[in-house]
């Protein structure tokens, strides 16, 4: 409790319009709630839409990750006591095929695989470009071979190779030229090889852009659109891999996120994140 990227799970929310649930979503003012509905498809667990406080969103993954472990233990308690629980949820990406297990002292440990790999839609805004937009010296922008890059999995990003956590934690938006470096996408993903753990491979920040929020301390559509960066970049051996990803620190919001991730002739066969879930309150909306 009071740690990670806090979520509010809507559950029957058939009868809510969508100006009623981003009303709601407002009214948590949380980075995201899920509303979850029934699915088209009754052989699916359920369907999910996703609001920011500001607008919806095709996919997110911290949110799907909180459903996936609501739906479990609501439905499947007796299974997840015993072993894992598969659900599946449809949402405008397609359908999320996930899972769930339990994990010990309440917790839940839970899994979403996108149905299909990031994709690169765009070029990247310069390293000059980038650093003015997050109040950077120029030279701080990219390590090794990492040079900003655009990656989508369902939501677009910039993502920002930055040498060091000290000016990562320092980096602030300009209100002029944030905008014009972003674009379309929804956030700028700040990345570091200097990390908190040693069993972190990056440590990370979420710039929020036109989502009613700020930063978020935790951001899966963003960790797992890090695997075309990982791929790009890193060019990995052919097999699995796993990417242990730190977030929220600087926010007193500590969050650990997992990026499964296979390469097949130098490509991504399958991407997958997940991590822990406290539920720790429910109640009930009157409207």
């Amino acid at each position: 409790p009071f740690r990670g990227n806090p979520l509010a799970v809507v559950e029957n929310a058939d009868a809510l319009t969508p100006q009623q649930m981003q009303a709601i979503a407002r009214e948590f003012n949380l980075s995201e709630t899920i509303f979850l509905l029934e699915p088209r498809n009754p052989v699916h667990s359920a369907r999910a839409r996703i609001f920011t406080p500001q607008r919806e969103l095709a996919f997110a993954g911290h949110p799907t990750v909180g459903a996936t472990a609501l739906i479990a233990q609501t439905r499947g308690r007796d299974i997840l006591m015993r072993s894992g629980l598969a659900v599946t949820i449809e949402a405008d990406v397609g359908v999320l095929r996930c899972e769930a297990r339990r994990a010990g002292d309440g917790l839940v440990y839970a899994q979403v695989a996108l149905p299909t790999p990031p994709s690169s839609p765009r070029v990247a805004p310069s390293a000059a470009a980038l650093a003015a937009a997050l109040s950077l010296p120029e030279a701080e922008i990219g390590f090794g071979a990492h040079r900003p890059s655009v990656f989508d999995a369902g939501a677009t990003f910039v993502f920002a190779p930055v040498k060091s956590r000290a000016a990562l934690e320092s980096a602030k938006p300009d209100p002029a030229l944030f905008s014009l470096a972003l674009r379309d996408a929804i956030g700028v993903y700040l990345y570091t090889l200097e990390t908190l753990e040693p069993t972190s491979a990056i440590h990370a920040r979420m710039l929020a852009h036109g989502l009613g929020f700020d930063e978020d301390p935790a951001t899966g559509s963003a960790a797992a659109a890090f695997a075309g960066v990982a791929l790009a970049f890193e060019r990995p051996e052919e097999g699995e891999h796993e990417i242990r990803i730190e977030q929220g620190d600087a926010m007193g919001r500590p969050s650990r996120i997992t990026l499964f991730m296979s390469v097949e002739n130098n490509a991504l066969a399958d991407v997958a994140i997940g991590g822990l879930v406290c539920p720790y309150g429910e109640g009930v909306l009157r409207l």
